[in-house]
Parts: C-alpha cells; sequence; structure tokens
C-alpha cells in the first residue's frame, strides 16, 4: 500500500503509464506528432507485438478470454446492447438509458420509425438522443438525432436487419476514458489510464466563414476536412463576433475530439467507484469505460458521472493520443496492454475457460467491418 493509501501500481500497469505526459509545462504543439499517421502504418508494431504473443502463449486468441462473458472478450464485433446489460446495480444506476430495434428486412422508413419511437418511450427517451450501430467501434454511424425528421432519415440509411441503440443523450460537457485492469484474484482492480476528451471549438469575429475559421485554427486547420465534411451545410456562414461553434459532438479522437493525459486526476475515490462497477460485471478484468461528468471534481471524487459505453479487450488506453505523448511511450502502452491482456486470457484458460477458434473470430471481425461501411455517414 502506498502513503497515500492507494494500492501500489503492479508491474504492468507502471509499464502501461509509462511516458505519461503531465498536462503542464509540455510543449503546445497542436497535434501529437503520430496523429495524423495512417492506422494501417501505426497498429503495424501492434499486430507484430500480437503475433510474438501468440507464439508464446501458443494461442491467436487468447485475448478473447481476458473478459469470458463478453462476447470475444470485447474484442471486436459484440453486441454494446449486450455488453452493457451486464452490468449489476451499481453500474445500471449510472448508465445512460438505452432501447433497441431492428431495421425491417426491407425498407419500411414509417415501420422503422415507429418501432424506434416506441422502443424510446419504453425507456423514457425523448429529442435529443444518441443513435448508434449495436455492432461498431471508432464512432462510426454515432449521431446526435434531434427529432422524428432525422431519426426516420438515419434509419432509412441504416442497413436492414440491422440493431440500432437509441440512448439518451447526456448533456454534460465533460467526457473520459477510464480504461479498468484487474487480474483474476485480485482483491482490487485500478485505473491504468484516465483520457480527458473535449469537443473543439471555433469562435467567430463577424467577418469570417465557419470554413475561414477552422483553416486558421493551428489544430482544426490540420484536420480541416474531417469537420468541413460534417459541417458541410455551414461551412459559408459567418459566425457572429463572440459566437462559439462546437465542431463535433463525439469522444473519439478519430471524429475530431482532443484527447488529453489525465492520470494525475485519478484519486482512490475514483478508482474505488470503477473498481464496484467493474466487479459487478461478472468474468470482467481489462476494458475501458466511457463516461459523461459533472465536473472533473466530481469525477475524482467517483460520483457525478453517467456511463454511456464501455467496452473489452478491443479498447485503448487512449491517453496515448495526448499530443504530449511520445511515440515511444505509445508504443510501451499498447505493448503492455497485449501482454495483460494474454496473461489475464491464460489465467482464466487455466481455470478451464476455452477460448474463441481463430475461425470464429475472423468471421465476427468481418461481419464488423461489413456492418461499419454500411453506417450512416
Amino acid at each position: 500500500m502506498s502513503p497515500s493509501g492507494v494500492p501500489a501500481e503492479p508491474a504492468t500497469a507502471r509499464v502501461l503509464r509509462a511516458g505519461a505526459v503531465p498536462l503542464a509545462g509540455r510543449a503546445e504543439r497542436p497535434l501529437s506528432l503520430f496523429e495524423l499517421w495512417p492506422p494501417a502504418l501505426f497498429y503495424l508494431p501492434v499486430v507484430l507485438c500480437w503475433i510474438g504473443l501468440a507464439l508464446r502463449y501458443r494461442s491467436v486468441t487468447l485475448p478473447t478470454l481476458a473478459n469470458p462473458r463478453l462476447e470475444a472478450g470485447g474484442l471486436c464485433g459484440e453486441s454494446k446492447a449486450a455488453s452493457l446489460s451486464m452490468l449489476g446495480t451499481e453500474g445500471r444506476r449510472l448508465l445512460a438509458p438505452f432501447a433497441t430495434m431492428v431495421t425491417a428486412p426491407a425498407r419500411a422508413a414509417d415501420a422503422d420509425l415507429e418501432a424506434a419511437l416506441a422502443a424510446a418511450a419504453a425507456r423514457g427517451i425523448g429529442f435529443p438522443l444518441v443513435a448508434k450501430p449495436d455492432i461498431g467501434c471508432r464512432g462510426t454511424g454515432v449521431r446526435i438525432i434531434r427529432g422524428p425528421a432525422e431519426l426516420r432519415a438515419y434509419l432509412d440509411a441504416f442497413p436492414r436487419g440491422a440493431r440500432v441503440m437509441l440512448q439518451r443523450f447526456v448533456p454534460e460537457e465533460g467526457e473520459a476514458g477510464v480504461f479498468y485492469l484487474r487480474r483474476p484474484g485480485e482483491a482490487m482492480g485500478r485505473i491504468v489510464s484516465l483520457t480527458l476528451k473535449y469537443f473543439p471549438r471555433v469562435t467567430g469575429d463577424g467577418r469570417s466563414t465557419l470554413e475561414e475559421l477552422i483553416r486558421a485554427d493551428p489544430r482544426a486547420g490540420r484536420i480541416a476536412a474531417l469537420y468541413l465534411a460534417r459541417h458541410r451545410d455551414a461551412r459559408d456562414r459567418v459566425l457572429a463576433a463572440g459566437e462559439s461553434f462546437r465542431l463535433t459532438f463525439l469522444g473519439n479522437h478519430c471524429r475530431g475530439a482532443v484527447f488529453r493525459d489525465g492520470f494525475r486526476f485519478i484519486t482512490p475515490e475514483m478508482t474505488a467507484a470503477f473498481d464496484r462497477i467493474a466487479r459487478e460485471i461478472d468474468e470482467f478484468y481489462i476494458g475501458r469505460f466511457d463516461v459523461r461528468f459533472r465536473s472533473l471534481l466530481d469525477l475524482m471524487r467517483g460520483e457525478g458521472f453517467s456511463i454511456i459505453e464501455f467496452n473489452g479487450v478491443g479498447s485503448e488506453a487512449t491517453h496515448i493520443w495526448d499530443r504530449g505523448a511520445s511515440l515511444r511511450s505509445a508504443y510501451r502502452a499498447w505493448f503492455a496492454q497485449l501482454a495483460a491482456s494474454f496473461a489475464i486470457g491464460r489465467q482464466n484458460r487455466d481455470r478451464g475457460f476455452a477460448s474463441m477458434r481463430a475461425l470464429d473470430l475472423l468471421r465476427l471481425y468481418r461481419k464488423q467491418q461489413r456492418l461499419m461501411r454500411l453506417y450512416p455517414p
């Protein structure tokens, strides 16, 4: 036990946190050195690390046992609704309510809308609400829906026979990714990564168009195409002096949100709150909770937040996308996360759980990728 009363951090967590960047006193560069790299390039060393661990543990799918009650351990292709339904009493109390519906086999806009409205009403969900695919990742297909007309258009563009989640919109500005880790048999888990997410804005001057403001911004201008595609209908609008325009509502790095390493704000109270939530989930050991919160002080106290999603072993410790992070520290964090996933998987294999077959995992991944290509842009 450390002098502060926080359980001593085990070696895996220390490595996962290696190279963490303090929030103060760093270079104010607008993007990290590798933030704009193509995913195939950035994740290549991660794939190679996976192969090396698979050879060491003699199983390429061992991480699917890291959370043996989650489909594929939460690696890919799992149902968000099914995962959220595993939350216990404490988790359900903090969960932003959601409903689901399945689009009709053939396009039937009126029937889909009627089913969606009925499902949302049954859970007390009104507009605005968040519509998202039940299977997916990285914010693909996620939208804020402000009324029946927008919901109808969203459902009409959705793939046929696929499940849609409708979740209560949580208006709090604060959003965080809380990465949790506990080994089987440990009395208490720990938060090994805390990412604070910010939603960039530009401010009008009474003369410039939205496009001009975006392109002039040191950070937004580097990824202007991303924001302009989302706001194509407003790109020529002149913002009034002092008018603030939010560029994204999604807490996803690849959708334009800004990620900051918040590790220094982790407290024993926060850790205890998420440990209670995680331990209620049957056989859950590693993954990330995405939450919205009233204030950072509330989150540090372990209160005043709402769970919007939780993800299993396929999630990442997103502090690596802080603009001050080094490439070396990002890879060290990823490699430590993979090592922990394989090690926990081996422990659960030794306890009698069977990992998913490689062919079944491949089918699940291909299903997810096929659906993601069909979701509304």
